[in-house]
């Protein structure tokens, strides 16, 4: 977990909390990761306050995203986490058990926060962040460096569930909003789309593009040229087409971990 050395000041998980605040990769090989996220997302790299074996991805200079390397004692899938800020760490530790879903890793303390690694009761893996954000978290989410979406069972009682854990629609000032769209529920602050909650996944399917999983889009200029580049540096397409938010394709990597590269933000 990197996300704290992206941190530089203003924005505390106090004032933006429950939404999306950050993203990792922990991939076999931290080099071979660099190499093909900077052919095929454009992405540079700085190394990171924990070691060897974490980087910062940037995009025209700014954060986007950390990388870091699995332990090669591990048999995890390589996959792409999303952070949520929350005030507590603790409390919110407390309301993921409490609901039957799991805390796997932490709390842990770091330089300017606390956080944790969850899954909820579908299996989709998901972070959780106490502590200093980016020093302009607005700019960060406006230009949209990703964003999310989540493939579960059912995506009423999921908005349910992390609405409950993550104090969505509370009413707090600096809380996430909620809305249901189309058989969807979406995900907004100060009006701006954050993620998409979507209902069909199935746990026990082979297919990983059906199990509930938090799902990373990458925005990228052009759709086509981004999925030659991943063809070229060891990638697989899974699928592509047009969508109702523009066209995307889905990806995976070298180590096995699935994204999408899109033609445009959530709507």
């Amino acid at each position: 977990m990197e996300m704290e050395t992206t941190a530089t000041g203003r924005t505390s998980s106090h004032e933006i909390f429950g939404a999306p605040c950050w993203i990792t990769l922990m991939a076999r090989d931290l080099e071979p990761a660099q190499a093909f996220y900077g052919a095929v997302l454009g992405w540079e790299f700085r190394r990171a306050g924990l070691g060897r074996g974490f980087s910062i991805a940037l995009l025209d200079g700014d954060p986007v995203a950390g990388i870091g390397s699995l332990d090669t004692a591990l048999r995890a899938p390589v996959t792409w986490t999303p952070y949520f800020a929350v005030a507590s760490v603790d409390d919110t530790a407390s309301r993921i058990r409490e609901r039957s879903a799991t805390v796997a890793v932490g709390p842990l303390r770091f330089a300017t926060g606390r956080g944790a690694i969850a899954a909820d009761r579908d299996g989709a893996v998901f972070g959780i962040w106490e502590g200093q954000l980016f020093s302009d978290w607005h700019v960060w989410r406006k230009n949209a460096p990703v964003w999310l979406r989540l493939r579960t069972r059912d995506a009423f009682d999921a908005a349910i569930f992390y609405g409950q854990v993550l104090e969505w629609a509370s009413g707090r000032p600096g809380c996430c909003e909620v809305e249901y769209q189309e058989d969807e529920v979406v995900l907004l602050q100060d009006g701006q789309i954050l993620a998409r909650l979507s209902s069909g996944a199935v746990d026990t399917a082979p297919d990983p593009l059906i199990q509930p999983r938090w799902h990373a889009h990458f925005p990228v200029r052009d759709v086509e040229a981004t999925v030659q580049a991943a063809l070229r540096h060891g990638g697989t397409a899974l699928g592509h087409g047009p969508t109702a938010y523009g066209m995307e394709t889905t990806l995976r990597d070298p180590d096995g971990a699935i994204f999408t590269v899109t033609s445009a933000g959530p709507g």
